[in-house]
């Protein structure tokens, strides 16, 4: 049975292979965009003061769970989060699936100076030069979706474009293919991509497997300034919050609630 993961990468995979563009082309245009703003670094930042740096995420609707703030206006809610403390923003541009869009990303960058990661399921090269044009200061690639030949000619792709890339692990073996490929900025995953359930201990577990000079970030299922204490204990330097924020009537101070009281 075709989990989630599966049909999303299904359909990921059929557009790049019905994509005609010239590639060398693409990289030439990705090549020629103004310099990113630094997502790593800006993270970074946030683990040198001592406190947990935040990742706001833009993002409409779930496969899982469906719409969750189809109505969202992405410039509003990336000065709210900007407001509320957020290091960098996340934004879905999967329309099918999450109904997020480029645009999406275009109009929160726009409104705010925060560095900006295009969360989407990097298959190609392609989808690297067009997050590079689009305005992506980063790129997520996850490790259960790429060949591990795939995964390293992405990221050093992604290197040579100037993007950042966030290098999503699920457990101690993804863990070492991250490490492997040179990936100094890595996201532990709490939820499972094939049946989309999260489980809330998986990070501290893997956690343990990533070096001292690799920037952490947990993602998925954080709801709570306890949950943040608690990844925050388990030497994560970040976390990627979307969900409990975008339900929030107020997404800016539930962000500022969440850090305030998670850096006690």
């Amino acid at each position: 049975m075709a989990t989630y993961l599966d049909r999303i990468l299904v359909a990921h995979r059929a557009t790049a292979a019905r994509d005609e563009r010239d590639i060398t082309r693409l990289l030439r245009q990705a090549e020629a965009c103004p310099p990113t703003r630094g997502f790593s670094a800006a993270l970074g930042a946030g683990r040198r003061g001592g406190g947990v740096a935040a990742i706001a995420e833009v993002k409409r609707r779930s496969p899982s769970k469906g719409p969750l703030a189809p109505d969202l206006v992405p410039a509003s809610l990336a000065k709210a989060y900007e407001q509320g403390g957020a290091a960098c923003l996340s934004v879905l541009t999967d329309t099918e699936f999450f109904g997020g869009s480029p645009d999406d990303l275009r109009e929160a960058r726009r409104a705010v100076g925060l560095p900006v990661l295009r969360k989407d399921f990097t298959v190609c090269v392609a989808d690297l030069c067009d997050a590079r044009v689009m305005g992506a200061d980063a790129v997520l690639l996850i490790v259960s979706a790429l060949a591990q030949r795939e995964l390293q000619e992405l990221f050093e792709t992604a290197s040579q474009l100037g993007l950042d890339a966030l290098v999503e692990v699920h457990d101690e073996a993804e863990a070492e293919r991250a490490l492997a490929c040179g990936a100094r900025l890595v996201g532990v995953n709490q939820r499972d991509l094939s049946t989309f359930e999260v489980d809330t201990d998986r990070a501290v577990r893997v956690a343990a497997a990533l070096p001292a000079d690799v920037v952490r970030v947990a993602e998925s299922g954080i709801a709570s300034a306890r949950d943040v204490r608690r990844l925050a204990g388990a030497g994560f330097d970040a976390v990627l919050v979307g969900e409990a924020l975008v339900r929030s009537p107020d997404p800016g101070a539930a962000l500022a609630a969440l850090l305030a009281t998670g850096s006690e």
